[in-house]
């Protein structure tokens, strides 16, 4: 019998108190998502309500069967090649299937339905799947996905009217549901000029640029050295990626398979359960273990994929996740420079529902404008860190520069009894006259004329708005010692940085 965890039941409790029609539930790699589905499905079967369980992909079908059959759910499989069984009221459907059955032909009525939710809910905006949502105005529509967004980056807020998170990565990787990630990131590959449609790069242009034989050498040589001939999965651009990458492997000495979107599907499972056994080392494929494939035992992800998606990042990513006995991490090989535009997998990412708005990495967007805590890569191990950090995979962190100790100028106070210093006060003439000096103080620099009021503002905690524009007017001894002060601490900030910048 399935046991839920306390945030499984928290989300179906939150998705009972939300009046929306249409729900959006994240749940990112290892939150159990599928669980959650059949947890909310129980209640509707037990009260002899209809529902359908929307699926894309055939091995989705197999796993949502046996969630379903855990919950005791009696249920029918809208499925070629599975014999239909149309009097239960709960159908778990191939999309392919149910649209090719039910909307192109006349073979089958669609099943009734009170509650209808679609697994990878981030397809739900094709066309497909709209006319299904469309032929069911009265069904409560629930979405399950670990990536709320488009194709395109852009959020689902045209299906759906409220979203529900799961705890994410990090705090599943707290809470033991998944394991860290160790990342080794060589040089990407250069990719101006490539050009961007639907949000990411033109694949055919991406494939031309990435599948030499210098850049596949590459990803061969930083295997054998990082990858510690881990259970590997390798994401390619397309197919002749793929296969090339998979040639140079076994050229190398290492087993390794290809399988495309073409490979027929006994094939396809025969391969993964040769990795899945260990007799062959590395699968390579072009976007199809991207989503619905989990297999625990693979360590080591490469991604020699370039994207700009923080959906696929993170599908691919979140493959190499799971925890399996011995498995302390997963290493990620990031041939594509996608660690240095979307950050680390285990970063906080902020989703959205907005169909013109993408999903944010706030840590990621705080590395780039500092600049000092950018990702670098480790001095004794070869992983990635982020700069001004230990190594999460080895501890180091490098020595602290000497520091020039800069002492500021502050202003002297009356003490009073009580301990309190309070400083001068300056009234409206006074504030008056230090803008006035101020602003003659950068004629003479060769300033700005904002900078005076910039640092008005820095002394006095507010703008000059009210004071005008003052002519300039010669810097008293007290002025001018401030604003050098002032200059002088700046031009030590941007010293430490350049240090801090320094490989």
């Amino acid at each position: 019998m399935t046991v839920l965890r306390d945030y499984q039941l928290d989300a179906i409790e939150r998705l009972n108190n939300e009046p929306g029609r249409s729900i959006l539930i994240v749940a990112p790699t290892g939150a159990g998502k599928t669980v959650v589905g059949a947890a909310i499905i129980k209640p509707y079967a037990d009260a002899f309500k209809s529902v359908l369980f929307i699926v894309h992909r055939r091995e989705l079908i197999k796993q949502t069967s046996n969630k379903l059959r855990d919950l005791r759910i009696p249920h029918g499989i809208v499925l070629a090649g599975v014999k239909p069984r149309p009097l239960e009221r709960v159908q778990v459907a191939s999309i392919q299937t149910l649209h090719a059955r039910a909307m192109r032909s006349s073979r089958m009525e669609m099943p009734p339905a009170d509650l209808i939710m679609i697994d990878e809910a981030h397809h739900s905006c094709a066309a497909t799947y709209k006319k299904i949502i469309e032929a069911y105005p009265d069904a409560r529509i629930v979405g399950l996905t670990d990536t709320p967004c488009r194709g395109d980056g852009r959020g689902l807020g045209g299906i759906y009217e409220a979203i529900i998170e799961l705890p994410q990565v990090p705090d599943l990787i707290d809470q033991g549901f998944l394991v860290k990630t160790r990342v080794y990131a060589p040089a990407g590959p250069d990719l101006n000029g490539v050009q961007t449609k639907m949000g990411d790069y033109v694949a055919s242009q991406l494939a031309r640029r990435v599948n030499t034989d210098k850049l596949v050498g590459n990803i061969i040589v930083h295997w054998l050295k990082y990858g510690e001939r881990r259970k590997t999965v390798v994401f390619a651009v397309d197919v002749a990626h793929s296969v090339h990458i998979r040639d140079e492997f076994i050229k190398a000495g290492v087993k390794a398979e290809h399988i495309d979107g073409t490979t027929p599907k006994a094939e396809r499972d025969e391969t993964l359960a040769r990795l899945e056994r260990g007799e062959i080392e590395l699968v390579t494929n072009c976007m199809v273990l991207t989503e619905g494939w989990d297999m625990p035992e693979v360590g080591c992800c490469v991604l020699a994929r370039p994207t700009k998606q923080m959906g696929l990042y993170r599908q691919m990513v979140g493959r190499v996740l799971r925890p399996a006995p011995g498995k302390t991490d997963a290493i990620i090989l990031d041939h594509s420079g996608a660690v240095f535009r979307l950050g680390f997998a285990d970063d906080r990412v902020e989703w959205t529902l907005d169909p013109e708005g993408t999903a944010k990495n706030p840590t990621q967007a705080k590395r780039e404008a500092s600049g000092g805590s950018r990702i670098i890569e480790c001095s004794q191990c070869g992983a990635m860190r982020e700069g001004g950090k230990p190594c999460p995979h080895c501890g180091f962190i490098p020595p602290k520069k000497p520091v020039d100790y800069q002492f500021v100028d502050g202003e002297l106070g009356v003490v009073d009894r009580n301990g309190k210093v309070n400083g001068p006060v300056y009234d409206d003439a006074a504030k008056r006259r230090w803008l006035a000096e101020l602003v003659g103080f950068a004629d003479q620099r060769g300033y700005s004329p904002k900078w005076a009021r910039y640092k008005f503002q820095e002394k006095f905690g507010h703008w000059p708005a009210t004071y005008s524009n003052p002519p300039p007017a010669q810097p008293s001894p007290e002025v001018r010692a401030w604003a050098i002060s002032r200059v002088i601490a700046y031009a030590k900030a941007k010293q430490r940085e350049q240090q801090e910048l320094a490989p």
